[in-house]
């Protein structure tokens, strides 16, 4: 996509609606102006992947990709752009966003696809072969799998920059409602008290079948023991002499 930019000095005072930016690489900086709406436009239609054919007025023509964005916090408004310069021909490393196609099979049992990385780091064999996306299909995951940097499909010459073994997509179970989230915190709780003797088996019982409140019946099971404690201590010794 060529974007039409103006020369620009340091500290030069810029019209309305241009904004500051720069292009670099080991040889050469050059600055200039853009507009603002113009670039906008087009970073949003690229994002970071995407090659910019800078034309400067008066001056050259060079590919280049957006390194970095400076943006206005309020308007949400770009305010100064960093561009690479980069070469054709030449292998280049680049950041390819992550697009998920498909409904899992996970998914109409429930569960949820979880896209833990949204940027995969690839080599292109030049600036014109940089795919905009790299497409993944998840059609066929069921709940537990999951799928690895290396078992991407790359568009032919392009390479994975980073570890193959790294997960980008995985589907996860079911997430628990908030009843049943309370309900196995319950349960946890009533195993705790069984184990401690706060609580009878019966109880217990009770309580997990919804048939008692655990408030109202905590403590049953120690009480019943220190009743069985006594009665155990009193068996077997004479009855005192009146």
């Amino acid at each position: 996509m060529e974007l039409k930019a103006t020369p620009r000095k340091t500290q030069e005072k810029l019209a309305d609606g241009l904004i500051p930016a720069v292009a670099y690489n080991k040889e050469n900086n050059v600055s200039f102006t853009l507009d603002r709406k113009a670039f906008d436009r087009a970073f949003r239609a690229q994002g970071t992947a995407g090659l910019f054919d800078i034309t400067i007025e008066g001056g050259e023509t060079f590919p280049a990709l957006v390194k970095a964005v400076q943006m206005d916090k309020r308007k949400r408004v770009p305010q100064h752009v960093d561009f690479y310069m980069v070469t054709y021909g030449q292998a280049i490393e680049v950041g390819v966003p992550i697009h998920v196609t498909g409904k899992s099979q996970g998914e109409v049992m429930g569960g949820l696809v979880d896209t833990i990385i949204h940027s995969l780091q690839i080599i292109a064999p030049g600036p014109r072969r940089i795919p905009q996306e790299i497409v993944v299909d998840v059609t066929k995951l069921n709940i537990g799998d999951h799928i690895t940097a290396g078992d991407l499909k790359l568009p032919d010459g392009v390479t994975l920059a980073g570890d193959p073994h790294i997960t980008v997509i995985s589907v996860l179970p079911p997430r628990l409602s908030a009843e049943e989230a309370e309900a196995e915190t319950q349960a946890a709780q009533v195993a705790g008290l069984v184990a401690s003797g706060e609580l009878s088996e019966a109880a217990a019982e009770a309580v997990l079948a919804g048939e008692a409140d655990l408030d109202e019946v905590k403590g049953e099971g120690s009480e019943a023991m220190v009743k069985e404690e006594a009665e155990g201590d009193g068996a077997g010794k004479p009855a005192q002499e009146e």
